[in-house]
């Protein structure tokens, strides 16, 4: 059994890839699943004066603790502008300088999506070549377009969509055998 851990890379209450995040993790047995909502996790805007003069909030340190007591990461990023957010991007920021490869030898099924027809691929592709800096491995990635036509009811309706993601989800899950 892994320990995986799971969240969006947005802080919005309302977040579309925090909603395919709990989709995803209800389809998985015999893991013991982590759900994080970043919704709940404000940082300040990363800056050098910021870190030199308060250091590194609670918050971030049990942030970093969590990915690292985790096997295993699904995480679905939101875009704007055809880029992660600038959330997400702080996150990282802020995580990379309490420790540089904070997600090293951690396997990520990463996600996106968005109202759009792109599913967010700009950010995904942005995420993709991003996370391997600092530790990550990719093992399969899922991007989820025209959320509002293609998710209802808590699933993705579209079939062809959702063997994909199904698919995505299982080459995930089988590297943690």
């Amino acid at each position: 059994m892994a320990a995986i851990l799971s969240l969006a890379g947005s802080n919005s209450s309302t977040s579309i890839n925090y909603q395919l995040v709990q989709y995803t993790t209800s389809l998985i047995e015999g893991h013991e699943i982590r759900l994080l909502n970043m919704a709940r996790y404000p940082f300040p805007m990363y800056s050098q004066d910021e870190e030199n003069q308060k250091g590194y909030s609670n918050s971030l340190v049990e942030l970093k603790d969590d990915i690292q007591n985790a096997d295993a990461i699904i995480l679905s990023v939101n875009e704007h502008n055809s880029n992660p957010s600038a959330y997400f991007k702080n996150v990282i920021d802020w995580l990379s300088r309490l420790e540089r490869k904070f997600l090293l030898n951690k396997k990520i099924l990463l996600m996106s999506t968005s109202a759009g027809k792109r599913g967010g691929a700009g950010s995904l592709e942005v995420t993709q070549n991003m996370l391997p800096r600092f530790g990550a491995e990719i093992v399969s990635t899922f991007s989820l377009p025209s959320f509002h036509e293609n998710f209802s009811s808590n699933e993705i309706t579209d079939d062809r969509l959702k063997i994909e993601h199904k698919k995505a989800l299982n080459t995930f899950l089988e590297t943690l055998k």
